[in-house]
């Protein structure tokens, strides 16, 4: 196999600074799979509008499947095809993983302690269709159908009426089959790490023009986390003199409101913390800017996947040890509008940073337990904090708990709202409050 033979000495001789086009770019992934197939597996998730396959390379020790306890991390780049940046980082970004595991102890660490699934391009069509590279805006940026794949998910605060595109059903399709915990998605356009909520309402406090999520402290030091790790993102200068971001980050929707977002998707329906990152001011850069793209980000990339171990993790089992799915597992005073649940093996992770909380594991029909954990910041140990729970009273089966697609946040607000004529004031501060605290 020529082509085979091929890949095997282009990933042998290191990655160009270049643009890889669809064939390169599937040519380099078979290329890296080929040569290191016990720490890599190679699907695709989908097929855009044009056919082409959505490439997902599978980097850690048990890449092929899920490993109880080990957290599950994504990086997407390109899902606006004219922004360009993200999607040749995450190729050297494989290209280091690989060539640094069993070398590098921090990268060895992190390989055997985390799944890490990297997609380059969520819109290869978009992509191509960019024939001249242009750093505002291309048609390029939409798929095929001239659809905006960032404002094509279900969104938590009101109906979005779009189609579901081929490129973002398979993304969800993979969100639904993952435990995924901490994920990214790469853009470009100007410089900075945004973080849900991208969209809002009155409940999450967008009447102060800041969307803010229970986790919102989460956020707020995930965002850092890159900002800081980048060469100049914290510096928060923005890509012009209007626009300044201290810290290089931003809450979502106090930069634009925006509906139908990938990021506030992953967070209410795929229990998933995600930002994106901004990554450079011109979309669509000259080719021989990209090492250094590369060495701004190459720290922040590696930094931002050790968040996947903050927090807390832990299995939910009955009276016979048997894993219990679908069971709540929350924080007390962070409650999500979809209820995080325990995956198939009665798993749950949830990102808190260090400090004292009550954890609250609730299967329907049984009392809730409610244990107080102390968190400390284990990310440099590449482990959450394990903490398990144990239902004494009954074997229990699964029972299927799925988040309705509705607007949810649109139901608190109605509450919320029919509370203000009658003096239930009590009531809505209450609600608020849980929201909030």
């Amino acid at each position: 196999d020529v082509v085979g033979i091929f890949c095997l000495v282009s990933v042998a001789a290191g990655l160009d600074f270049k643009y890889h086009h669809a064939e390169e770019l599937e040519a380099y992934l078979k290329g890296v799979h080929a040569a290191y197939p016990s720490l890599t597996h190679l699907h695709s998730i989908g097929r855009s509008v044009e056919g082409r396959d959505l490439w997902v390379l599978v980097l850690g020790r048990f890449p092929t499947h899920h490993k109880i306890g080990i957290p599950e991390f994504k990086y997407v780049a390109n899902m606006h095809g004219d922004e360009t940046v993200g999607r040749e980082i995450l190729l050297h970004l494989i290209d280091f993983l690989v060539t640094s595991y069993r070398r590098d102890p921090v990268i060895t660490r992190l390989l055997n302690n985390t799944r890490i699934h990297i997609m380059p391009t969520m819109n290869p069509d978009g992509f191509e269709a960019t024939k001249v590279p242009d750093c505002y805006y291309t048609r390029g940026r939409y798929n095929k159908n001239g659809e905006d794949l960032n404002r094509n998910f279900p969104d938590a605060f009101e109906n979005n009426n779009a189609d579901i595109q081929p490129e973002t059903q398979a993304v969800m399709n993979w969100i639904k089959n993952e435990t995924f915990v901490l994920s990214a998605n790469l853009h470009g356009g100007a410089l900075v790490a945004s973080y849900t909520f991208d969209n809002g309402n009155s409940v999450t406090g967008s009447l102060n023009g800041y969307s803010r999520s229970p986790d919102d402290d989460v956020f707020i030091h995930l965002a850092k986390t890159y900002s800081f790790k980048h060469t100049s993102m914290y510096k928060g200068t923005g890509c012009d003199n209007r626009q300044t971001f201290p810290d290089g980050i931003t809450n979502g929707y106090s930069w634009y409101q925006l509906e139908g977002g990938m990021q506030d998707y992953n967070y209410v329906w795929g229990q998933c913390f995600e930002i994106t990152l901004e990554l450079s001011c011109c979309k669509y850069p000259p080719e021989d800017q990209l090492e250094k793209f590369w060495q701004d980000n190459k720290v922040a990339l590696i930094e931002y996947i050790k968040q996947v171990h903050l927090g807390v993790k832990g299995q939910v089992t009955d009276k016979n040890g048997n894993p219990i799915p679908n069971a709540i597992v929350e924080a007390k005073g962070r409650p999500h509008i979809c209820p995080y649940r325990t995956n198939e093996q009665g798993e749950y992770f949830l990102l808190l940073l260090p400090g004292t909380y009550v954890i609250n594991a609730t299967v329907p029909g049984f009392k809730s337990i409610l244990e107080t954990v102390e968190i400390p910041d284990n990310t440099g140990n590449f482990s959450a904090l394990k903490h398990d729970f144990s239902f004494s009273e009954a074997s229990i089966r699964s029972r299927v708990a799925s988040c309705p697609k509705t607007p949810l946040y649109q139901e608190l607000q109605r509450a919320s709202a029919a509370a203000k004529p009658t003096l239930h004031i009590l009531g809505l501060m209450t609600v608020m409050l849980v929201i909030f605290k």
